[in-house]
Formats: structure tokens, sequence, C-alpha cells
């Protein structure tokens, strides 16, 4: 069972930096996921995360109902739900085995999404009288109007800038690399931060195409990212909890209320699967099934 430990791994860094979980609660989830593999030995099953079945999820819930309350049940429901919805949204599998697997009323709400008065408050309220300041706006402006992955973001390189073609080159999951559009607006600030700070900072050797660099010239962290956003909903006042995903989130969420299709979306987030999108989104059943049946292949 040693697949799902290193999965297991992944995901708890995921809920460490990018959703900024307590250590309890990652412990809490980590728990959920344990019960499972545990119950996977026990029965002699040899699935991985990324093959497991629906039945044997409905075998494992079938079991654990006989010795858990309503409320316990449905807490590692939930974890078990995140955790695939993880696997799904990192493109280790096409679909989550748990859509069928229902929660009790007690589960989880959706994760928060940003409006744009929310977005245009936090990156009203970075100090620009801050050296790091141009460097913060430039750089939440593109987690949000590209649609970044946070290790994108902190990925991005000078030489990866089109700006006279409008796009920037994005390295995703597997250095898999795709061009996304990006807005004047944000090619603006990019050009202040080069310009007021970057040019004039030395960066460390290997570092020195890195496009977002921290006062000491090297790559930042996906730690560092969730930090300034985290300092910046405290300073606002947002009884949310978000991180550097919630910006992907909610640039995929606008989109899509204002009338882009799911397949331009697909594009721009690096998805491979129209089914990883549709996930994403939360999107009604219905509309789902139209779009499944107008683009996925296997219809």
């Amino acid at each position: 069972m040693n697949n799902w430990q290193s999965y297991l791994k992944e995901y708890q860094n995921y809920l460490r930096l990018e959703r900024g979980l307590s250590e309890n609660t990652i412990a809490n989830y980590t728990f959920d996921i344990e019960k499972l593999v545990s119950f996977l030995e026990s029965n002699s099953f040899s699935e991985s995360p990324v093959n497991i079945s629906e039945e044997i999820i409905q075998q494992f819930i079938y079991e654990i109902a006989k010795e858990v309350n309503a409320r316990s049940q449905s807490r590692i429901i939930s974890g078990l739900k995140s955790f695939f919805n993880f696997l799904v949204f990192e493109d280790y599998r096409k679909d989550t085995p748990m859509v069928l697997i229902e929660v009790p009323k007690v589960g989880r709400k959706l994760p928060d999404t940003l409006s744009t008065e929310e977005i245009d408050s936090l990156i009203g309220a970075i100090d620009l009288s801050k050296n790091e300041g141009e460097r913060n706006r430039a750089m939440l402006e593109t987690l949000y109007s590209c649609g970044l992955r946070v290790s994108e973001l902190i990925g991005l390189k000078l030489s990866d800038l089109f700006f006279e073609e409008g796009f920037v080159k994005v390295t995703g999951k597997g250095n898999k690399q795709r061009f996304v559009p990006i807005g004047k607006l944000t090619e603006k600030y990019i050009n202040f931060y080069l310009e007021g700070y970057r040019n004039h900072l030395k960066a460390v050797k290997g570092h020195e195409d890195i496009l977002f660099l921290n006062r000491r010239g090297k790559q930042l962290t996906r730690a560092m990212v969730f930090t300034i956003i985290k300092d910046l909903t405290v300073k606002i006042g947002l009884k949310k909890t978000i991180s550097p995903h919630t910006f992907r989130h909610s640039f995929a969420t606008h989109l899509l209320e204002n009338g882009a299709d799911l397949r331009s979306i697909q594009l721009m987030l690096g998805h491979e699967s129209i089914t990883t999108t549709e996930v994403y989104m939360h999107l009604d059943r219905k509309f789902l099934a139209e779009v499944l049946n107008n683009y996925h292949p296997r219809k």
C-alpha cells in the first residue's frame, strides 16, 4: 500500500500550503484515508488511489456504517470526497469514485469563490510603498487573470512572457506547456514590477530567468504566496477561507458566469480532460450532461 502513501503525502502538502489548514485538521483528513487503506489491506484489495472503483468505496462505506454514527460517517465521506477531488484536480484521475456516494446534510460546503470586488479589495490593500508591493500586485493579478496554479505562478520565467502576442507560456503538470492569454492591465503591472524592482535585484545563480523573486534573489515558495494572500485577507477583514487556489477557481467561475464555454476554460486551465473542468466548476447536473454529450470523446 506504499503507493497510497505517496499520494497521501502530496495531498497533505496541498492541504497545508494551498488550503492553509491546521495540522490538526490535516491529521483528521489523513485519518479518513488511512481508514480506507486499512479496509483495503484487511480485505486483500490491491487497488491504488488512481484505479480504486466506486464499488469498493461503497463496500467500505457499508462497513464503517456498522461502526460509527451518521455524523462521523459524513465526516469520513467528506474527507474521501476531498481526497479524490484533489486527485482529479491534479490530473491523476479522470473522475472521482465518490460521485454517487451521498453525504448526510452535515457535510462540508463548497469552497469559497471571490467576487471581482473582493479581488479588487485584496489587491488594493497591497502596500506599494514597500519594495515587494509591486511584485505582490503583479503576482496576484497574474494568478487571477491567467487562472494559474500556484506552482505555475512561481515557476513563470522572464522568457515565458510574450506580451506582443498577448500570451504567457505556462508550464503545468508533467512539464506540459500551454499558452494562456494575458490582459493589458496585468501586462502593465508586471512591467511596473520589472522596471521598479525586479530589474534592480541581483538574482541567485540558477534563478536569473525566474519572474517573481524574493528579496534574496530566489524563486518564491508556494508557502510564501499563501502567506501573502492570508495577510491581505486579514488586512481587509475578509471572512472567507481562501488560498492561491481560490484565485484560479474564481477565474474559471467568473469566465463561466460571463458566458465562456467549458472547452475554452479547460484549455486555459490546462486540464487534459473536460471532466476535470466539470468537477472543478460545481455545475448543475443537467448542464454537465449537455456539455459531456457535446464534448466528451467517450459520449
